[in-house]
């Protein structure tokens, strides 16, 4: 395995990167009440604010991630964090839903870049013996963003408005010149990229999501035509965007819906979070991000411990604990929630460590069971599946809230949390099938 001659340095600054990343996604479910009413919009409305963000993000993170096999990591680096910072000028100057909207999906594709290659930079260059702690610290960082990003996006749109905190990402394109001369050199290999396989995947990703929030019969019909289309492409296209011998290996494939669920989880609760604190609490922006700090401090600090025992322990102990603690979070949720918000900082606190564990862990089991030459796109299916989650999760849980509007907010959010935590009863069902299954032969073959 080559490995990186500026590793520490490398793996640093791009997990800043990565923490303006996350905060940025972040940053707008804080001051997504604020834009609800400043641009008179419904809840299920401006979900799309944070789940089209999730969904160009999903595409573009498998797509950079895709082409890092016969791309440079480098050259794929530079066009997204530029794409990123023309996105964060446009936005700043938004003042419509749709301006709004176009520089949030800008943005994401530009974003993609960061946690895909982050990604494919760590299993490609880092022995399996310093792998688990180089993930810790990324995924620290992300988890550190998902905190940090409500403060800062309380404070900015409590004191500026919204528009502001478009500026905040735009400082990832001063740290692209050192992190781009740190780089590996790599060589390209001119190959004809897949545009209709990663146009097709949007379509089935964009519109069965557009189905679960709005209910018309067309999009779902769109997205499984679109669904057989990409199936047939994919075994006939040379080097097609999605590889169907990946999606042909059921211990991989469990351990990306076991990810999945964790990003709905998660994603779910920062959504819903500032609303709760807002709508049962009257708490304003730059408090309820005070609130979800916490949570994001100790998850960080957490993370490094996590990174060391996944490297002495393995995987598979910090993915049990990481799903326990997102059933006590959850729990915590439901019984609790509507009694005070400092039990809604305390459920948050499980959240996001059992999210840090969870997400590091099951990334370096992974990064584990796939060969080398489909790290790029193995990785970067799991960044798909994992951001699509999330805007799964968030769109269904704008879309539920809308439901319910009859009820009382504790009851609208108590029944959400009642469903996450069936979804997580099955994923642990999915990790013990896992473990007692083929997944054991093929990670202890790949680490002999």
């Amino acid at each position: 395995m080559n490995t990186l001659k500026h590793e520490n340095k490398i793996i640093l600054l791009w997990s800043v990167m990565v923490l303006l990343v996350v905060m940025n996604t972040t940053m707008f479910n804080v001051g997504l009440p604020t834009v609800l009413q400043d641009l008179s919009l419904a809840s299920s409305t401006g979900s799309w604010i944070v789940s089209g963000y999730s969904i160009v993000l999903a595409i573009a993170t498998l797509t950079f991630s895709r082409s890092s096999d016969f791309m440079p990591i480098s050259r794929l680096l530079f066009i997204g964090v530029v794409l990123l910072g023309m996105a964060s000028v446009l936005g700043w100057f938004a003042d419509s839903f749709i301006e709004l909207l176009f520089a949030r999906l800008l943005q994401a594709a530009g974003a993609g870049a960061v946690p895909g290659l982050a990604m494919v930079l760590v299993g490609r260059y880092i022995p399996i013996s310093r792998r688990g702690k180089a993930m810790s610290i990324v995924s620290s960082t992300a988890s550190l963003g998902f905190g940090l990003g409500p403060v800062v996006g309380g404070v900015i749109t409590q004191a500026f408005g919204w528009n502001y905190l478009f500026i905040v990402t735009s400082f990832t394109v001063l740290l692209l010149p050192i992190v781009y001369k740190l780089l590996p050199k790599e060589e390209s290999h001119k190959v004809k990229f897949d545009f209709m396989g990663a146009l097709l995947t949007a379509l089935v990703v964009t519109c069965f999501l557009l189905f679960l929030s709005t209910f018309a019969l067309y999009y779902l019909i769109i997205s499984g035509v679109s669904l057989i289309i990409l199936w047939n492409h994919i075994h006939k296209f040379a080097i097609p965007f999605i590889q169907p011998t990946i999606l042909k290996k059921r211990p991989y494939i469990k351990l990306l819906l076991i990810s999945n669920i964790a990003f709905i989880a998660h994603f779910s609760t920062l959504f819903m979070m500032p609303l709760m604190l807002a709508n049962v609490f009257n708490k304003e922006a730059a408090m309820i991000g005070l609130m979800i700090f916490p949570g994001a401090i100790l998850s960080a600090v957490a993370a490094q411990f996590i990174g060391r025992v996944i490297d002495r322990l393995g995987s598979r102990p910090i993915v049990l604990v990481g799903q326990t603690l997102l059933l006590i979070s959850t729990s915590l949720f439901v019984l609790f929630s509507n009694l005070s918000p400092y039990w809604i900082m305390l459920a948050y606190v499980f959240m996001s460590v059992g999210f840090s564990a969870l997400s590091s862990s099951i990334a370096n089991e992974a990064s584990q069971i796939l060969p080398n030459e489909e790290i790029g796109t193995g990785m970067g299916m799991f960044q798909l599946v994992q951001f699509f989650g999330g805007a799964l999760g968030v769109a269904v849980s704008g879309t539920l809230i809308d439901w319910q509007s009859s009820f009382a907010y504790e009851v609208i959010y108590r029944n959400i949390f009642i469903i996450l935590i069936v979804c997580l009863l099955f994923s642990v069902a999915l990790f013990i099938s896992y473990r007692n299954g083929q997944g054991t032969t093929l990670a202890h073959q790949k680490v002999s």
